[in-house]
């Protein structure tokens, strides 16, 4: 039976089919829906980590204790969890281990445009890359034979393109999932430097086997047409080729680390001019012209974004005169929902001219006009370090300066940031901002939650006593609805001179099944105070000059409410 997939979808049921016992990951778009659909299968313990980190050494010791594993993120979260990898490739592995990376060219939803191809030629271990559904649940397969066969991670990267865009997958019934007796073995499994030593030969020479392998493995192939052009790609480029210059010859490399030295050679000998089609960075342009092989990439395409199959055929064809000129819909400026709890927290920090060291989350949102409150987003975890970095090198900020931080993410990574400003005796206050719930990624649970991926009840993290058990003396809880009491306890705790946490709790508005009724507008002056909340219920009617509530976005929140200062805006049912 064929079904239409997503190649997240695909990745999940490659798992259920390929005998994946365990799965771990914390949510990250491009990746997270593969986590999510994968716990729909009972057959597989499925569990969302606090970080990648953690994730991947969970998987490590599933793959150890004989259980084939498979472990997600996205591609900013193999920085996070690189540390276990690169031991994880001296090491090897006692039954298979998949780790999904999943990039995304254009920044999406990322912070960078990194490309993680380069991680496979870092760690010494294979990479597979699927150009459809199909190829990504077969790829899973793959990747557990190739892991096993060669005692190797093995990473299956993927990109948003892949992950999202639907097309056939065959379904199949699953085979078994075999787990391996668990035998101690010191030497291979203890990284000492002693083991270390002998293991990192073994590294080479696994190498070595893996380029003779990828000569003759299936998903490395040439489709000769018209030879005056031949191409080699990989991934989702693959697919623009095929839809924009049907006719050409192309190499089409799925396993893209190590490299088919042989196969590239011989492709380049039987046709006329030699091209890479290839997202972000010249990954196998790099490789093949360490080969002694003249080709042309990078010269044409740009290093960054998401290519087209209209940009493949224009920057092969070289007829860019003759483009027709594409539909530019309007944009939709990113904005936090309505009812956000958020909302009312940033307005307030804007009111008070704070410095706002901000960090990873649908709250990094509070960068954007009107609000404006948000001075830096580095990385996950970034913005209690980085507060504590600026007060120490301008001691005048310490009274300034306040970390923002969602619940997910301090989790994640801002634990040992808030350790690090109470050792090193930083003034620094951290706001917290528990929604109840992992929300930029579409509502996963977390530590914080009380309930697990699969749905189990687990006990939650208790974020006050979190704080406490740390040596933060000071802990406050508000409600961000509140603004004039929000207002206070910020303005008191960055006046002292000790660390202090803030915990901002409202639930995310997304989980909230009932609102109030929409806020109802009465004899407005026009002066657009409330416009300042950035809110989407809200705008202005030009021609009346007055404000206007869309009842349809409007959660009857009443953070308006509390702004207006002329009570033009009530909650309904108030006169």
């Amino acid at each position: 039976m064929k079904t239409l997939m997503t190649g997240n979808e695909a990745i999940a049921r490659g798992a259920y089919e390929y005998g994946v016992r365990l799965a771990a990951a914390y949510p990250g778009t491009p990746s997270t829906e593969i986590l999510e659909n994968l716990a729909k299968y009972p057959d597989i313990y499925s569990q969302w980590s606090p970080n990648e980190k953690v994730a991947m050494e969970v998987g490590i010791g599933a793959a150890i204790a004989g259980a084939r594993t498979l472990v997600t993120m996205k591609m900013v979260g193999l920085n996070v969890a690189a540390d276990p990898l690169f031991t994880a490739a001296y090491t090897g592995v006692r039954s298979g281990l998949v780790i999904v990376s999943a990039d995304d060219p254009g920044m999406h939803s990322s912070q960078n445009e990194q490309d993680n191809r380069h991680y496979a030629a870092f760690a010494k271990v294979p990479m597979l890359e699927p150009s459809d559904s199909q190829e990504a649940k077969e790829m899973v397969g793959l990747a557990l034979e190739i892991s096993e066969r060669f005692d190797t991670p093995v990473i299956l990267r993927t990109t948003t393109r892949i992950a999202h865009s639907q097309s056939l997958v065959e379904l199949n019934q699953p085979g078994e999932r075999p787990l391996k007796p668990y035998a101690k073995d010191a030497r291979k499994y203890v990284m000492i430097p002693a083991h270390g030593r002998a293991r990192r030969l073994v590294v080479e020479e696994r190498l070595q086997r893996l380029v003779e392998y990828a000569e003759g493995v299936s998903v490395n192939r040439m489709e000769l047409r018209d030879r005056e052009i031949g191409i080699i790609t990989s991934g989702i480029s693959y697919q623009y080729i095929r839809e924009a210059l049907p006719n050409v010859s192309v190499l089409k490399l799925g396993l893209t680390h190590p490299l088919p030295p042989q196969l590239i050679r011989d492709f380049a000998s039987q046709v006329q001019k030699l091209y890479v089609v290839e997202e972000l960075e010249p990954y196998l342009e790099k490789e093949i012209r360490a080969l002694g092989i003249g080709v042309t990439g990078k010269e044409l395409f740009p290093p960054y974004g998401e290519f087209s199959a209209r940009l493949v055929k224009e920057k092969i064809t070289e007829a860019s005169q003759a483009k027709a000129v594409p539909f530019e819909a309007p944009v939709r400026p990113p904005v936090m929902c309505p009812g956000c709890p958020h909302r009312g927290l940033f307005y307030t920090l804007k009111q008070l001219k704070l410095v706002v060291s901000g960090d990873i989350g649908c709250y990094t949102l509070g960068t954007m006009a009107p609000l404006e409150a948000m001075d830096t987003c580095i990385c996950m975890g970034a913005s209690i370090s980085g507060a504590l970095g600026m007060e120490k090198a301008q001691p005048d900020l310490a009274e300034k300066v306040v970390s923002v931080i969602g619940d997910s993410t301090f989790l994640h990574s801002g634990i040992t940031g808030l350790m690090d400003v109470v050792y090193n005796g930083g003034h620094s206050t951290v706001l917290i901002l528990d929604n109840s719930i992992t929300a930029m990624t579409g509502h996963q649970d977390n530590p914080g939650t009380g309930k697990t991926l699969m749905g189990k009840p687990a006990p939650k993290v208790d974020f006050a006593a979190l704080a406490r058990a740390v040596g933060v003396q000071r802990v406050s809880v508000v409600d961000p609805f509140d603004l004039e009491h929000s207002k206070e306890v910020i303005k008191a705790e960055v006046a002292t001179k000790e660390p202090s946490v803030i915990i901002s709790r409202r639930p995310c508005a997304l989980i909230i099944k009932t609102h109030e009724p929409p806020v109802e507008v009465h004899d407005c002056t026009g002066c657009k105070m409330c416009l300042k909340l950035g809110c989407p219920a809200l705008s202005f009617n030009e021609e009346k000059k007055t404000i206007q509530v869309d009842g349809a976005l409007c959660t009857g929140c009443g953070l308006c409410v509390n702004v207006c200062k002329f009570n033009a805006l009530r909650k309904a049912g108030v006169n």
